[in-house]
């Protein structure tokens, strides 16, 4: 592999401040592969690279069922204008968006379990945007507050006790291929290295309890994307001690240490856990890139290797406008997206950003279901064009 570059002047380093010869502020895109720890090439335009919406065109294709009707687009879709059902964790989800590796929704329980649960379709990861409360196991309880991770084994028995009179507002992620730590920030042993973003100590083990009985008999078994009822005769909680490194846990996303550097850092740095397809990243209050020069506003960009879903938490979103908690966009694998216009040149002279957000990059492309289309901003995709 080697470097090639088509042009005339060019910047000694990619994102940093440059301009035409009248002084305007020219835009870079960047085109990825392998999910930003591959090749790359970074393209300088006049004006943003970005697309308008038309509808669907066919020049002798047939495209898939799965997307027919539905043309390509930067989506956005509004959690927080949806119907808040509430009930139980185990009835209250909404899946929004999935492909064959992850599935990914919102919740707003507001009763506990009436059941145990034992999901054997994947590994089962929560953000707690609102809320808290307990997640009880074979293996003990785990308390948890709003801004935590939550994670839950694949199999594993449990129900979940929401906080009563507390608004409860959660992304959760189903991950069928299994949750682990990024490959970068362990050793080959598999510990985290010392230049990790987190350590041992940022993760909340279960608290084992002994064995319990809460007169409960039934579970309920998530397999191949169906619901399956069954009965004890005895209670599951019955546990007199366990060992091993497969357990609930809790991390607390503000845990997680954010990287600088001088010019913009690709999202693998924000990198926290992968699974099969995916990787999640934490964006979280941070210094921006401080070269004199440095355009702090992430730049245009177009992975060809992967889908990004990103849920907004909280803060300053500097690079989209119309965004607030519980936003989540969904930009599609090939098209250009990147910050809203005027956001670019507005972010020069930042040395901070107090945002708070949970991305995924998926390789699969990401399919909707129709709880998601009751939600979509129709005209997110055009906001781009000035």
């Amino acid at each position: 592999m080697f470097e090639r570059r088509v042009a005339g002047k060019v910047p000694r380093k990619h994102h940093i401040q440059f301009k035409d010869e009248k002084g305007a502020l020219l835009y870079e895109e960047c085109f990825t592969r392998d999910g930003f720890e591959g090749p790359y090439t970074i393209a300088y335009h006049q004006k943003p690279p970005h697309t308008q919406s038309l509808a669907a065109v066919a020049h002798g294709w047939k495209a898939p069922e799965a997307i027919t009707g539905r043309p390509l687009a930067k989506r956005h879709y509004k959690s927080q204008e949806m119907k808040r059902v509430g009930g139980a964790p185990i009835d209250a989800r909404v899946p929004l968006l999935f492909n064959a590796d992850v599935t990914l929704g919102v919740l707003h329980p507001t009763e506990p379990d009436p059941v145990y649960f034992s999901n054997a379709d994947g590994d089962e990861l929560f953000y707690i945007h609102e809320g808290g409360g307990l997640l009880r196991s074979t293996l003990g309880d785990l308390r948890f507050e709003a801004q935590d991770y939550v994670f839950i084994p694949r199999g594993m028995v449990h129900r979940i006790l929401p906080d009563a009179g507390v608004p409860q507002y959660w992304l959760s992620m189903e991950l069928k291929g299994g949750l682990h730590l990024p490959r970068q920030w362990r050793n080959e042993v598999g510990q985290l290295r010392m230049d990790a973003p987190y350590c041992h100590r940022d993760f909340r083990c279960v608290e084992f309890t002994g064995p319990r009985d809460e007169g409960i008999r039934e579970m309920v078994v998530k397999r191949g994307e169906a619901f399956h009822g069954f009965a004890y005769q005895h209670t599951p909680l019955d546990v007199v001690g366990w060992d091993g490194t497969v357990y609930p846990w809790v991390f607390p996303i503000l845990h997680f240490q954010p990287r600088a550097g001088l010019v913009h850092l690709p999202p693998t740095w924000h990198g926290t856990f992968a699974a099969r397809g995916a990787l999640i990243c934490s964006f979280v209050p941070r210094v921006v890139d401080f070269h004199p020069e440095a355009i702090p506003c992430p730049y245009p960009h177009t992975s060809v290797d992967c889908d990004e879903f990103l849920f907004y938490c909280k803060g300053n979103f500097i690079s989209r406008r119309g965004v607030g908690p519980g936003s989540i966009s969904h930009h599609p694998i090939g098209m250009t997206h990147g910050p809203h216009p005027g956001a670019y040149e507005a972010s020069i002279g930042h040395r901070t950003t107090d945002e708070l957000a949970v991305m995924l990059d998926t390789t699969l492309p990401l399919l909707p279901t129709a709880a998601a289309l009751t939600i979509e901003d129709p005209n997110y995709q055009n906001s781009f064009i000035p």
